[in-house]
């Protein structure tokens, strides 16, 4: 009788993983700073300052994503480039898929916060972002 609670009990944690939901999604509007980048070989690589940062903004499950570079007066300094990408729901995940001229590529939502982004690739690189603070000075 141990066991089978030991075993519910294991099955109860592991179900409560943070799954991003639908509603989840809108999250990924704003502004976004690289903090760690994690390899499939246990490697990692953090940010503790960046030039740029992502802008994404979304409507639905459509978008674009683009670098941008705070300026010290609270604007951002940013080019017409962009990517845009469509979020569709695989096996019960949301994959972001981006479409240029020249490539497709795809990366899981892994988590989502208000406040955190965990996006993996198709080489299972997981990139962690921290919404965007911007430097005030007084």
């Amino acid at each position: 009788m141990r066991q089978l609670y030991i075993i519910l009990g294991c099955l109860l944690i592991c179900s409560c993983g943070d799954r991003v939901s639908r509603e989840d999604i809108t999250f990924l509007a704003g502004y976004w700073e690289i903090k760690q980048v994690k390899f499939p070989n246990g490697d990692t690589k953090t940010y503790d300052m960046n030039a740029t940062i992502d802008y994404i903004d979304i409507t639905g499950t459509k978008g674009y994503r683009k670098k941008v570079q705070p300026l010290i007066d609270g604007s951002f300094e940013t080019s017409d480039d962009a990517e845009y990408f469509s979020i569709i729901e695989r096996d019960g995940s949301f994959i972001v898929v981006y479409e240029s001229s020249m490539d497709v590529w795809e990366e899981e939502i892994r988590s989502i916060k208000e406040t955190e982004l965990r996006l993996v690739n198709e080489d299972q690189i997981t990139y962690i972002y921290e919404r965007f603070q911007p430097i005030t000075l007084e």
